[in-house]
């Protein structure tokens, strides 16, 4: 057996709270992600139009909120970093049957809206780059195998290449040990259920589907009176907002339209659960076709059209499916993850709490926070 160099590995980049603190905590850890880049839901896309501008867009978690004491330690001291900042700015809804717009003043609320700084990923990308992270990116998991005698965990690529021995496993895919993986994938989920008794509960977890449409304009949409809003008695949308009056995004805005000399407005529409279902049950549960989405694109474009106001036709769109988005149940809620003890494994993530970006923090430290506390004494 080669000798483990790292004590801890940590599989999604979106638990990057949990292999930060755990290092911070002495505990060495290796990160893998099968993505290219750090952020899972709270990921930023890079998009360049036809005409060659850069367009930057949050197209998951458009913002988050923080009541539990212990994320809003966690979340001040990202804001004292830079990382984050609070997005002032004006909210409401629009309801689609009345066709009007319901409390788009700005006003003190007690929930402050936060985003990362200048994208919702640089929280992961700087906690993925703490001293005593390892972080491999394009390295997806096939298979968790459990070595009795060793009483340590192999890690196997998905190309089959031997990615090493752990003392101890964090994960935080939904899917890990779910037929969805086979689904989706056509291959076996990587977690066998049967390894713990906890792990029952990962089986096919419920999920909310959503479909994210980015869009870009070439002038700023004056005539929508809030850059963020809900919609009511809708088919297709469930909420749009305006990438571009996020706090820390006008730097490299203006850098962007000086070197291009022309303006553009970003904006992010998400689609309403029933929409997304209704177009995976035509589509299916395999990455969706470019007509699927030009088609889901268009349909959700017009959406934002009958809202009545003089909407000019974007520059750029795009569409792009969170196919697991939301977990429509919490399966740990005391525990707050799903642990093993004996095999020193943790999963954990929104679905073990609460459906949202704090959900995932506040389950993220306490998969660490298990870790820690059993590692440290081998």
């Amino acid at each position: 057996m080669q000798n483990t160099v790292a004590k801890v590995a940590v599989v999604g980049s979106g638990r990057s709270v949990c292999a930060a603190t755990l290092a911070r905590n002495g505990i060495s850890v290796t990160l893998f992600d099968s993505a290219r880049g750090p952020g899972g839901r709270m990921s930023q896309r890079r998009e360049i139009s036809e005409d060659g501008r850069e367009l930057l867009f949050d197209h998951g978690a458009p913002y988050f909120t923080v009541t539990n004491p212990d994320v809003l330690s966690v979340v001040t001291e990202w804001e004292s970093r830079g990382l984050v900042a609070e997005w002032k700015s004006n909210f409401g809804s629009f309801d689609c049957f009345t066709n009007e717009f319901i409390n788009t003043e700005y006003q003190e609320r007690e929930s402050k809206k936060y985003v990362g700084v200048p994208g919702m990923n640089s929280i992961c990308k700087a906690l993925c780059h703490e001293p005593g992270v390892d972080s491999k990116f394009n390295m997806g998991i096939g298979k968790f195998e459990w070595l009795e005698h060793e009483n340590l965990w192999s890690l196997i690529g998905l190309d089959g290449q031997h990615l090493g021995h752990f003392k101890g496993v964090v994960a935080s895919d939904k899917n890990i040990a779910s037929p969805r993986f086979t689904a989706i994938t056509g291959q076996l989920p990587p977690l066998d259920l049967s390894l713990a008794p906890e792990l029952v509960k990962l089986h096919d977890i419920p999920i909310y589907p959503c479909f994210a449409l980015m869009l870009a304009f070439n002038e700023p949409l004056s005539l929508v009176p809030a850059n963020g809003l809900s919609f009511t008695n809708s088919k297709v949308l469930s909420r749009a907002h305006c990438e571009s009056s996020k706090p820390g995004r006008s730097f490299r805005h203006i850098l962007t339209w000086l070197a291009s000399g022309m303006h553009s407005e970003r904006w992010i529409l998400h689609s309403t659960t029933e929409y997304a279902k209704d177009v995976i049950a035509q589509s299916g549960l395999e990455k969706p076709s470019k007509e699927t989405l030009s088609k889901v694109g268009n349909e959700m474009l017009q959406g934002f059209l009958s809202t009545g106001l003089s909407i000019p036709q974007p520059f750029f769109m795009k569409a792009h499916r969170w196919g697991s988005a939301f977990p429509a149940t919490s399966i740990a809620k005391e525990e707050k993850c799903v642990w093993s003890e004996k095999k020193k494994l943790a999963i954990c993530g929104d679905f073990c709490l609460s459906p949202n970006v704090e959900g995932a923090i506040l389950s993220g430290l306490a998969a660490a926070s298990k870790l820690k506390g059993l590692i440290s004494t081998l």
